[in-house]
């Protein structure tokens, strides 16, 4: 029988695991088995960054190519990965033993530099740690012996009887808060909470829930989007090592809120090491009667949950394109034209929520919505997860209240003689010195989860250059504004690096960063020139002095009338 499309992913990465790349014999098999054309499926896997469609190398090693890293000395490790296994970036050495490639932000950015060898992490590397991973795995030690246990580094800033996320947690307490509460009393306490959407855009969550519940179309699903790829957050990393049982609850809450049957886990492939937790955890649900037919005894109430691992696209954490991905297609953002809530995964109603939100919704459930109502900022109820890391003593996840100063942070963490602070990411908001008086709240500085830290050693075209280079990679080409757009800003920047640089290119950057914002089809193309417009804008100056003399005359057009004179000149 034909096999249903959203398991394509999951057979790609069998053939990749199987075969160490993708061979054309392969894909000719799945092509008759899903009934799609070689294209087709072709298509799909050359989408996502960690289908190989030539042998790979029998050990694949990832480095993290983040401007975390790259200040952490990435250099210096990449060229000892590059002695040790005689394989040049990007390809396989001689032997077909080592392949040795880039990638963008794999979730560690506490413990840099980081990379994955087999998607297994290993961090704090230095050359001589690489040249020693390497002899490890040419005697034959596996993957899995020579990884680093990630460590997690959780902070809290407050009284500890305030604790939401890190609290004692104690397994099935929050399910069985529903057995004395119905699906709408569940939506009206995430209402009263007035929980947001923890990934960045902050839509709240109780009318997201109430609008898939209030939809037509059955069966209804509850998507978690653990595609965690947004350079520099490792928060939701954290929750899903240290409390699963927290996230799946609050999947299961969704469930019981909306009236689903069905909840996915989507897990970037950079987390495929926490799935034998994540499996784990859902089968003690099962076990437990926590998953499955009438949880609890509750009539009616049937929801499961399943992981679809990712393969490689910073893109898919956008929603839409996340669905996309799921329905086992490339994940391509979709068109505005409906909400997920209306027409989601398989056209269905879905509510799409990150780790941190559904950590927090199962928090509400336990704690009530006043508890929540007390902590925070008229506008930010609550607390948020802070993922720091960069030029600070103490990088590491930090649970906080909304409203806390950014300066109080960088004291908390150690930060010191710092110059700029990158919020929510690449894609976020660049802050300079001037600023660190303002708060981390909806009101004034809305966070996302990430916080780069930069001291005066650092290089602000540097950066700006890393993220432009990361958002070139990662966007899906669909759209011309983001897709040339990203192009042109790396150029720009390139040539104001070199001291090439003139006014007009200054312009052009504004130029191309406003028309990114304005046209983009999705997220990524709308915020990638965030970081570079908020430099421009707060430090001028900086750039100024970046500009060359006479470097207007890299832009110059041909001058016929100079020609000529030279043409005059030398005739007589």
């Amino acid at each position: 029988p034909m096999k249903d499309r959203f398991l394509l992913l999951d057979e790609l990465w069998k053939v990749q695991r199987a075969n160490g790349h993708l061979p054309t014999a392969e894909l000719r098999r799945l092509a008759e088995e899903f009934d799609l054309s070689e294209i087709e499926i072709e298509g799909v896997a050359s989408f996502y960054h960690f289908f190989h469609f030539k042998p790979a190398g029998r050990h694949t090693i990832y480095l993290n190519h983040s401007i975390l890293s790259e200040f952490q000395g990435l250099k210096e490790v990449r060229e000892a990965f590059e002695r040790a296994t005689l394989a040049r970036l990007g390809s396989v050495d001689p032997s077909g033993e080592f392949g040795l490639f880039e990638t963008s932000c794999v979730g560690l950015s506490d413990q840099e530099p980081a990379a994955l060898i087999d998607f297994m992490p290993v961090t704090n590397l230095t050359p001589d740690k690489a040249r020693r991973i390497v002899q490890q795995l040419r005697a034959g030690l596996s993957p899995e012996s020579i990884a680093d246990e990630v460590e997690e580094r959780i902070y809290y800033l407050g009284e500890n009887d305030e604790v939401v996320f890190f609290r004692p947690y104690e397994p099935g307490r929050i399910l069985r808060k529903l057995l004395d509460l119905s699906p709408e009393e569940v939506i009206e306490q995430i209402r009263d909470a007035q929980l947001a959407g923890m990934g960045g855009a902050f839509f709240p969550t109780g009318t997201k829930w109430d609008s898939c519940r209030n939809q037509p179309g059955f069966p209804k699903y509850i998507v978690c989007n653990a595609d965690e790829g947004e350079p520099g957050t490792f928060k939701d990393r954290v929750l899903m090592d240290q409390l699963p049982g927290l996230l799946f609850e609050g999947m299961a809450v969704a469930g019981y809120a909306v009236g689903a049957s069905s909840g996915i886990l989507y897990l970037r492939a950079e987390y495929g090491w926490l799935l034998p937790k994540l499996e784990g955890t859902l089968t003690q649900f099962r076990e437990r009667g926590w998953l499955g037919r009438d949880i609890l005894g509750i009539q009616g109430f049937h929801f499961d949950i399943r992981v679809q691992v990712g393969a490689g696209a910073y893109v898919c954490g956008e929603e839409t394109a996340l669905l996309e991905s799921l329905e086992g297609k490339r994940g391509e953002p979709r068109t505005k034209q409906y909400f997920p809530t209306e027409r989601g995964y398989m056209g269905l109603p879905t509510v799409v929520n990150n780790v941190e939100t559904l950590c927090a919704a199962a928090r509400v459930i336990e704690l009530g919505s006043a508890f929540f109502g007390r902590l925070g900022t008229p506008s930010s109820c609550g607390h948020k997860l802070l993922s720091v890391a960069g030029d600070c003593s103490r990088p590491g996840v930090y649970e906080i209240e909304w409203g806390l100063r950014v300066s109080d942070l960088l004291e908390e963490c150690g930060a010191t003689n710092t110059r700029y602070v990158q919020l929510s990411g690449p894609s976020g908001t660049l802050i300079t010195a001037g600023e660190f008086d303002r708060q981390i709240c909806h009101e004034d500085l809305s966070c996302g989860g990430s916080v780069m830290i930069f001291d005066d050693r650092r290089d602000l075209l540097q950066i700006l250059r890393n993220f432009a280079h990361f958002f070139r990679q990662e966007s899906c080409g669909v759209c011309t504004p983001c897709r040339a757009g990203n192009l042109i800003l790396t150029r720009k920047l390139r040539k104001l690096a070199l001291g090439l640089g003139d006014p007009t290119d200054l312009q052009d950057l504004r130029s191309w960063g406003a028309l990114m914002k304005a046209s983009s089809r999705c997220g990524l193309g709308k915020n990638a020139s965030n970081a570079l417009l908020d430099a421009i804008r707060k430090d001028l100056k900086y750039f100024r002095e970046r500009q060359s003399n006479n470097g207007h005359a890299l832009s110059r057009g041909f001058d016929l009338k100079q020609a000529v004179q030279i043409y005059e000149k030398f005739k007589s």
